[in-house]
């Protein structure tokens, strides 16, 4: 009943998210769009030059007057969530591609309810409790609409707290669960990069002859997983600066540079990762409920002779050490959210039942458990509509426009949004402050620049109307967003040839 309750919410938050929404999800859907298609892994748009060597045309090429573009993909995020939409829309056809890939996410959302009351049961909880806690995940409050987007925190939350119940076996030495605890680390590296990290519980199997057994076997199943997926990468040699992309940013700009240069002073990086680390905290207690936060701390503390409850501490401090201190910039614009997905179902479980023996009696749990989930259904609401404000109206925008861009390849902030919403090859609008490098620009054909209100700060002396020789017809102006010709002899007279 709880489940059918759920899913009920769930298809009622489709109606609210009913696009990808943000760069990540239009990604991954555009992508298995040409998995299903049985285009293997690959892009026909530049959502980021690390997937592109400047010096091939940018994944260029011309055929009969058309410009193509065919790159290898996910070379930065993971490939679960591509391979599940694609199977999505392969087994439903007659759906339109979102909503085929939607479907399987919803569908796999149904689980997150069941493995919370199973991780709840575990820790010692009672029938009500467990379901308490299953109702409090399966609603989501911040993670409502991550449980419908097309993105990986279903899966993560999945094979995370699968990873937990099947940890607390192998650490007791059962080498069939240490199998599968690897399997899950396996799979929630190619769901979130960061995923990687839970291989570190099973490492700390080794040090007891009882458990070394289940440790070995549990870590070569990863290990085997990870280098298939490494070797793939290694395949491509085309991520020679992907360290630069990711840690060594001056800028969060930087990112979508051709060729990224130099680095932060040393004040920058640490003002910040102490920044990083606040947000980040910050995070943290919201995506839990700061009613059972309390509550959470205190479980770590009181069940850490727990092997599960241990591995679930301490990997929660790595992975929030790791996000804030190395992959700082990211961290704070998402990427530290999507890797709480994969605590997020123990997490509730730990917290739901700590809270309950704090209050000690039967009225008093009650009272919580009931006041807990209409809390959290009020903040699942407002997340929905939080989404529907940030990413629905942007869309809508977006779609009136398409139309009256030129034929032929054009550049714009959101690669993957503007290849979702124009059904188009695109690349992403270089960041460099010398146009020297655009060069690459006129290699890959393209003919035209969209400029939204947000946009590389390369280009506000474009968008605030001053002359410049990049361009030579527009803006064709639809509210916030502008359209312009590029110039073939402005972009060749910046073209550094060496």
């Amino acid at each position: 009943m709880l489940v059918g309750a759920l899913l009920s919410f769930r298809i009622a938050s489709a109606f609210v998210v009913f696009q990808p929404g943000y760069t990540d999800a239009y990604y991954y859907a555009d992508v298995a769009k040409r998995l299903a298609a049985g285009q293997g892994l690959t892009a026909d748009f530049i959502w980021n030059f690390l997937e592109a060597a400047p010096g091939s045309c940018v994944g260029c090429i011309a055929r009969s007057g058309e410009v193509l573009v065919d790159v290898p993909s996910h070379q930065f995020w993971m490939p679960l969530a591509t391979v599940l939409q694609a199977i999505g829309i392969k087994l439903l056809p007659f759906v339109d591609a979102f909503h085929a890939a939607q479907s399987i996410e919803i569908l796999l959302a149904c689980a997150i309810p069941i493995v919370t009351y199973a991780a709840a049961r575990s820790l010692g909880g009672s029938v009500n409790l467990a379901l308490v806690a299953a109702a409090l995940a399966g609603l989501g409050g911040l993670f409502a609409p991550a449980w419908v987007s097309l993105d990986a925190f279903v899966p993560a939350a999945l094979i995370g707290t699968a990873f937990f119940l099947l940890y607390r076996r192998a650490a007791v030495g059962d080498s069939r669960a240490g199998a599968l605890a690897g399997l899950a680390v396996g799979l929630l590296f190619l769901a979130r990069a960061e995923g990687a990290l839970f291989g570190l519980a099973l490492l700390a199997l080794l040090r007891a002859p009882a458990t070394r057994r289940a440790g070995i076997v549990g870590s070569a199943v990863a290990v085997v997983i990870g280098l298939a997926w490494l070797a793939r990468d290694l395949s491509l040699h085309s991520q020679s600066d992907l360290l630069q992309r990711t840690i060594g940013l001056p800028s969060y700009e930087s990112f979508f540079a051709i060729s990224p240069r130099g680095s932060a002073s040393i004040d920058t990086i640490i003002a910040d990762r102490l920044s990083a680390l606040a947000t980040n905290a910050v995070t943290f207690a919201f995506a839990f409920g700061l009613l059972l936060l309390p509550g959470l701390i205190i479980a770590m503390r009181a069940r850490r002779h727990r092997p599960d409850v241990r591995a679930f501490a301490a990997l929660a401090l790595v992975v929030y050490l790791v996000e804030c201190l190395l992959f700082t910039l990211h961290s704070t614009r998402g990427s530290y959210f999507h890797s709480l997905a994969a605590f997020f179902p123990f997490g509730m479980a730990l917290g739901v039942m700590s809270t309950a023996e704090l209050l000690r009696t039967a009225e008093r749990q009650r009272l919580a458990a009931a006041a807990s989930v209409v809390a959290l259904a009020v903040v699942s609401v407002f997340a929905l509509a939080q989404w529907d404000a940030s990413f629905n109206s942007p869309y809508r925008e977006r779609l009136a426009v398409v139309s009256r861009i030129p034929p032929g390849l054009f550049m714009a902030i959101d690669a993957a949004a503007w290849r979702w919403i124009a059904d188009r090859p695109v690349t992403v609008t270089p960041v460099e402050t010398r146009f020297g490098d655009l060069c690459v620009l006129r290699n890959a054909h393209v003919g035209s620049m969209v400029l939204e209100p947000v946009h590389f700060s390369t280009y506000d002396a474009i968008y605030r109307g001053e002359p410049s020789d990049l361009v030579n017809g527009g803006p064709d102006v639809v509210g916030g967003i502008k359209i312009y010709y590029l110039s073939e002899r402005g972009i060749e007279s910046r073209c550094d040839v060496r």
